[in-house]
């Protein structure tokens, strides 16, 4: 590009400030690093007169941020207003077919529409880059597509929503409840106001659905990833967990087997030991298996205006030095069609907790389904001793398919003596 690098900037929230503010404050050094000088030239946003901490003055100011696609003195459009439809995506899209790089932090946009940006982007030779989408500060994009290129990836997991690992890390630390934890992490402002797309997985499965195709050079397939989140996650289990030697995370692995890809986000029990289990409160971690250089990891802040903002401006340098690279990895046609293994097919050990009546010959009846399920009981523990009251009994299986245990624990739930639907996670070797 020019040594005169004109950004346009739809969204002016935490991320759009942040990013106004770095180019504001490390403007000799992005210079010294691009070989252009970088100006934010007009803006859009939903409120002109609210105070963001930065000035504004001087910059062209945009009521409908489509406009930016048009402006003769925008070189780069930054989308930074999220969401997977509407104005955000009329923005991409009419940049892109401006030939104008489009940079954006909007997973829930490339989970859903990824595919067709990568090709209109090939189509009209302009980038877009999304270091930014996908775990906060950390690298991971950039890592996958040209720090491990010379790697076979096998394996792609991690923690990649900071709320869940905050609420699980103070489940852990304090001994409370899901709903306590998920308060106070609102009230601290790590969790919004409806905290759903968090704590339910789907922002993690978004993630991960990006991830999953820069790994293994397939297209981008949000509806093929298994969703599961949090919030059936109790005090119990926590405790459990860690009398176990685990620590409970939510996790996004996305793994290649003979049979095809496998994408899932649901709760893992790790071993305590692990890289992973110690990634701790608003922290995001990757960790990715290479054939040649078997594992790295990535640790560090997943969202938040600074390190949000960080992987922004990363992605302006690298437009700004005519870096180049297929949106995920590969041009849009040398991608393959891979098949997805179902949940179901999923095999592992398990944690499993029951909730039941103590009287004799439960024990037994749990036994026996399990043996004709073919599953193999690895330890038992029962909580607690009263006939009159409800007690814990918690199973660590061996490994067994998906598809027999939830068969086993649908007729369990079925018993005289189940007093509530049994509960599960997955424990995930690493």
């Amino acid at each position: 590009m020019s040594t005169n690098v004109r950004i346009g900037i739809a969204g002016l929230g935490t991320v759009g400030a942040g990013v106004l503010k770095i180019i504001k404050e490390h403007g000799d050094l992005l210079e010294a690093r691009s070989g252009a000088h970088l100006t934010v030239t007009a803006v859009s946003g939903r409120d002109k007169t609210k105070d963001r901490g930065v000035s504004l003055d001087g910059l062209t100011w945009y009521d409908d941020a489509r406009a930016l696609a048009d402006d003769p003195n925008v070189d780069i459009v930054l989308e930074l207003i999220g969401g997977s439809d509407g104005i955000a995506k009329d923005l991409c899209v009419k940049s892109l077919l401006n030939g104008k790089p489009v940079v954006t932090a909007n997973k829930a946009l490339l989970a859903e529409h990824g595919n067709a940006l990568a090709k209109l982007a090939e189509e009209h030779n302009a980038q877009l880059a999304y270091e930014a989408a996908v775990a906060g500060g950390i690298p991971i994009i950039k890592a996958l597509r040209e720090g491990l290129a010379g790697n076979a990836i096998s394996r792609v997991y991690g923690i990649l929503n900071g709320t869940c690992n905050y609420i699980l890390t103070e489940m852990e630390e304090t001994g409370g409840e899901f709903d306590a934890i998920l308060k106070d992490a609102q009230d601290l402002g790590y969790a919004e106001a409806d905290p759903s797309f968090d704590i339910d997985g789907v922002d993690a499965a978004h993630k991960l659905a990006i991830l999953t195709s820069v790994a293994f050079g397939t297209p981008v397939d949000f509806a093929q990833v298994y969703i599961e989140g949090i919030r059936n996650v109790t005090a119990a289990d926590i405790t459990a967990a860690s009398e176990l030697g685990y620590r409970i995370r939510l996790l996004g692995v996305a793994r290649r087997t003979e049979k095809g890809i496998e994408q899932r986000v649901h709760p893992c029990m790790v071993r305590h030991e692990t890289t992973i289990a110690n990634v701790n409160g608003v922290f995001n971690a990757v960790v990715v298996d290479g054939d040649f250089v078997d594992e790295t990891s990535y640790v560090g802040r997943g969202a938040g205006e600074g390190p949000t903002a960080s992987a922004v401006v990363a992605d302006i340098v690298d437009i700004a030095l005519g870096r180049h690279t297929p949106t995920f990895g590969i041009p849009v046609s040398k991608m393959t069609e891979i098949p997805t293994v179902p949940v179901e097919d999923h095999v592992g050990a398990y944690y499993v907790c029951l909730t039941v009546y103590d009287k004799p010959g439960v024990i037994a009846d749990v036994s026996a389904v399990f043996r004709d399920e073919n599953i193999s009981i690895e330890s038992l523990l029962q909580r607690g001793r009263s006939k009159q009251e409800a007690v814990s009994v918690i199973l660590v299986t061996h490994e067994v398919q998906e598809a027999a245990l939830v068969r086993a624990l649908g007729k369990i739930e079925k018993f005289a003596h189940s007093v509530a639907k049994p509960r599960m996670i997955r424990i995930v070797s690493l």
